[in-house]
């Protein structure tokens, strides 16, 4: 995997922003009983992708790889991408989705797997929203407890930021995330060293990013390409909401031929 560093920093300021595997349906994963409770039915749940800007379903993700990302060093790997064949791309969300209610609305009823990368000082009282986005499906992951860029900063503060936003996450969610995303997409060596000693497997950056209605790429890209970590974050500069910013980017995920695939299946 590579450590694209000015690849984040780049999109960064475009923002201004054993056995058969499991179903990756994540609403399967919540059990039959809460299942039942809110997968869509009937007509109205076929009919689900119209209410949400699209003009077809979204494809089934395909079965995720027995063997995720092996790790092969005492460091966590940097990744904007995952190497596969399947074609599916991966949906993350830095905060901001509290600012947009019927969003919760939208991952459960289009079951969309997305992962959600929050700071505690910047979702403050929406961790409740948040708790919802998990029950229909959303992972959560970490994001520091205050958002500082990483790199520079001693090991100590490093290591409180993202050790502390993993024991207020596990307080709030009940788990420790594995997954890590330093604010701005900035991080050095120290930050791989913190991450690790805090219980991270790894740290995820993005190789397309959705600004406003359309998606900038790095590493040159022009197109959406299967294994394509992609970050939707707050862009409240456009006017759209990020149900809309989200149905863009599944658009342009049609068009290529791409569905949506769960990030922690394959990390």
């Amino acid at each position: 995997m590579s450590r694209p560093r000015a690849t984040a920093a780049l999109l960064t300021a475009a923002l201004l922003l054993a056995g058969c595997a499991q179903s990756v349906d994540p609403i399967e994963r919540l059990g039959k009983k809460a299942a039942d409770r809110v997968r869509p039915h009937g007509p109205a749940g076929e009919q689900a992708y119209r209410r949400w800007g699209l003009s077809a379903p979204l494809l089934p993700a395909p079965h995720p790889p027995l063997h995720p990302l092996a790790l092969h060093d005492a460091l966590p790997p940097v990744v904007d991408h995952v190497d596969t064949a399947d074609k599916v791309v991966f949906l993350t969300y830095d905060d901001g989705a509290e600012k947009d209610p019927r969003f919760v609305d939208m991952v459960r009823e289009l079951r969309l797997p997305v992962s959600m990368f929050l700071t505690d000082s910047v979702v403050g009282p929406g961790y409740g929203h948040f708790a919802r986005l998990q029950e229909v499906g959303a992972s959560v992951q970490n994001h520091t407890l205050d958002h500082p860029a990483m790199s520079g900063l001693p090991y100590a503060g490093q290591r409180a930021e993202i050790c502390g936003q993993q024991e207020k996450l596990k307080s709030r969610f009940g788990i420790r995330p594995r997954l890590f995303r330093p604010p701005y997409g900035t991080y050095d060596t120290t930050t791989l060293r913190a991450a690790a000693d805090c219980g991270v497997t790894a740290v995820v950056l993005w190789r397309a990013a959705m600004t406003g209605d359309g998606i900038t790429f790095g590493h040159g890209e022009k197109r959406l390409r299967p294994g394509d970590i992609v970050l939707v974050g707050p862009d409240e500069a456009t006017g759209l909401t990020l149900r809309e910013r989200t149905t863009g980017l599944l658009r342009r995920a049609q068009e290529a031929g791409l569905t949506v695939g769960r990030l922690e299946d394959y990390l």
